[in-house]
């Protein structure tokens, strides 16, 4: 039986390529479906974690530190330092921007300003923030070492690049000094938006909340939330286009193979066993779909913007769910295999 299902893959070898080709490029882009998905906690979780706080300090009236722009004086920050288990305490202005490139252009920004010191960030070229005008920039930016761009009335000089420091779905991380953040967003009021802890307070000043990284996480994905679980959906739906493609590949060979079917139900083969025939078939197929998805996803990244962070499991888990994609499509054609009546072996029927 297997001899004859794998001959009849060969003579219809051209058919079942169509399918693969097409089945495998709806996988492909379930792969950066996931991507895309996982992207989005990527960015963030690197974000938050850019300062190596171990808990963040809010006002009450504040959703997180990313999120909303809700300052106090930042002399507040020497009472949070002063909390019990605190070992270390950082006032910090965090806010989306517009930054004027010149020539090229306007873009929107997270701007994260801190004092120089320990938890300043470290980029992975160029150097960190030391002066007012300094700034450390996401690459997505746009703009290299020695470049300058204007921050509300500031002028800033890049001298630190970074990659994979983005908020809401790309948008570049900007770190620049605290004083400069507080000019661009206060007027040069001293105050702050946002408290990075190291150490874990016991108690907080009135007015004042704390935050785990993962309660700020949760927040600061909040915007994207729809967006996260349309992508999600939109991958679900590529696995039931991909059943539909190899379904309707199994279901014409299967009607081409009428006779086959009845010449070997003639001969002993049980319903069964032409249903074996059928999902090794399909099987195959979502297999070498699969294949041909996992070497050749990465063409189709440069047409998504947006940070893609592909996680391992996307890739292992493709041949479970391509075996799974070809177990569901064999049943549609199953019912036509197994009810086919042996008489037509010998010319009978129609």
């Amino acid at each position: 039986m297997l001899a004859i299902t794998l001959a009849d893959l060969r003579y219809r070898s051209r058919q079942f390529l169509i399918a693969v080709v097409g089945a495998g490029v709806v996988f492909a882009l379930a792969v950066l479906m996931s991507g895309m998905a996982n992207g989005f906690h990527a960015e963030i979780t690197k974000t938050v974690n850019s300062t190596h706080a171990d808990r963040w300090v809010v006002p009450t009236s504040s959703s997180g530190p990313f999120t909303s722009v809700r300052a106090i004086p930042e002399n507040r920050v020497g009472a949070v330092r002063s909390a019990k288990g605190v070992k270390s305490a950082a006032g910090m202005v965090i806010s989306l921007q517009t930054v004027d490139r010149g020539s090229k252009g306007l873009i929107r920004v997270m701007m994260l300003g801190a004092q120089p010191g320990p938890t300043t960030f470290v980029p992975s070229r160029g150097s960190a923030v030391v002066k007012p005008g300094d700034a450390v920039a996401d690459e997505r930016l746009g703009l290299d070492i020695g470049q300058h761009f204007t921050l509300g009335t500031q002028r800033f000089t890049v001298v630190g690049l970074t990659s994979g420091h983005t908020m809401l779905g790309g948008t570049p991380d900007v770190f620049v000094g605290l004083r400069a953040a507080q000019q661009v967003l206060f007027g040069g009021q001293r105050l702050v938006t946002a408290v990075s802890v190291q150490g874990t307070p016991t108690s907080l000043p009135k007015g004042l909340k704390e935050m785990s990284i993962a309660s700020v996480e949760k927040d600061s994905l909040g915007p994207m939330a729809d967006s996260v679980s349309s992508v999600e959906n939109t991958r679900y739906l590529m696995w039931a286009v991909a059943v539909i493609i190899v379904a309707a590949l199994i279901y014409v060979s299967t009607l081409q193979r009428t006779r086959d079917f009845a010449v070997l139900k003639a001969v002993g083969a049980s319903g069964r066993d032409l249903f074996v025939s059928v999902a090794v078939q399909a099987v195959l197929v979502t297999l070498g779909a699969a294949a041909l998805a996992a070497s050749t996803a990465w063409l189709f990244r440069p047409l998504y913007l947006v940070p893609l962070v592909v996680p391992a499991s996307a890739y292992w888990s493709l041949p479970v769910i391509a075996v799974v994609v070809g177990l569901i499509s064999s049943l549609i054609a199953m019912r036509r295999a197994v009810t086919v009546d042996p008489a037509l072996a010998f010319g009978a029927g129609a």
